[in-house]
């Protein structure tokens, strides 16, 4: 609120990314900002609409060079609800059928490291700064030869609470052992809400780090504030900007997501996220200053309530989609 009242704009992160709806707050859409990265750094992507005849769609794909497995996603998503890896065409014609907003069919990016790099740069600068960096962890289990998936499941503190989904993933699994020592991934989604756990490198952030991501922002343009989720081979090559994909850019509503799993006590996390948002304030308001408008009360309100109700009807189509 402090914020807003001295932007005297009640949505006073809107102009931080200027192309971006909403300033990448939330509802956004993925193939609008696919379109401004640059095109060496990003998996082939296309983009799909509801009801679009499926051999139409499959032949653009196979044109564009795509095979099995590859990426299913909403345009327009949140916390990886709908995300798919999908293995054959049956289970991509269920998905097309079920889906009712447009979605994305994205190459299946095989580097074997998921981070995620948090960068801020000022309006009219070329040099900016990378405030996390983070390694993710996906959901899994080991194997110790004996015991099932259901019953490593069972014992799994987060994919515990969530028998009906991993059962339903994992059905063809489901009643056999893991090999000892075996890594066993319930879920490759990289998002807290779906399991994984996140490594703090904040000692790997250093200037060769911020350089890459300098070039990235400077190429899209108006990325100025936000949280790239990318693969990569390793921390070397990625500070040397080599054998990198992002498969996302969140803007003005990326969450400082650093601050989790590292024993930060709450309060420093608050002092973390409070800084972020002053960095938020001041790109807005160099941007406003530049002619970006704010958003009004009005215009603003009606955006988040139907990005609530995309959110919901989602959320069900989520949890009763059997691909």
């Amino acid at each position: 609120m402090y914020y807003c009242i001295r932007a005297r704009a009640f949505w006073f992160f809107t102009p931080s990314n200027p192309t971006l709806t909403f300033g990448g707050f939330e509802g956004d859409s993925k193939s609008e900002m696919y379109k401004q990265l640059p095109t060496w750094c990003y998996p082939r992507t296309f983009f799909v609409k509801p009801g679009q005849p499926f051999n139409e769609i499959r032949n653009m794909v196979a044109e564009g060079g795509l095979h099995f497995p590859f990426i299913l996603k909403p345009d327009v998503g949140i916390q990886g609800i709908l995300f798919r890896i999908i293995d054959n065409e049956e289970e991509w014609k269920q998905y097309h059928a079920a889906m009712t907003v447009d979605y994305i069919v994205q190459e299946f990016i095989k580097l074997p490291i998921e981070f995620s790099v948090f960068h801020i740069r000022y309006p009219g600068e070329t040099k900016g700064k990378v405030t996390g960096f983070i390694l993710k962890d996906y959901m899994h289990v080991v194997g110790d030869g004996r015991k099932t998936v259901e019953k490593l499941v069972l014992e799994h503190p987060k994919a515990m609470h969530r028998m009906n989904e991993m059962k339903k993933k994992h059905a063809a699994n489901w009643d056999t052992a893991p090999a000892y020592g075996e890594k066993y991934y319930l879920s490759v989604a990289g998002n807290h809400t779906r399991g994984a756990r996140f490594i703090n490198l904040h000692k790997e952030i250093d200037q060769q780090l911020c350089d890459v991501f300098d070039r990235i922002s400077n190429e899209a343009g108006s990325f100025y504030f936000g949280r790239y989720d990318l693969k990569c081979t390793s921390i070397e090559d990625l500070k040397q900007g080599k054998n990198l994909m992002i498969l996302e850019f969140n803007g003005a509503g990326a969450e400082p997501n650093h601050i989790y799993d590292c024993g930060m006590s709450y309060f420093k996390a608050l002092k973390v996220v409070a800084s972020h948002w002053h960095d938020l304030y001041k790109i807005g308001k160099i941007n406003h200053q530049k002619g970006v408008r704010y958003w009004s009360f009005r215009e603003g309100k009606r955006f988040s309530k139907q990005t609530k109700k995309n959110f919901e009807k989602l959320q069900k189509l989520d949890v009763t989609l059997l691909v």
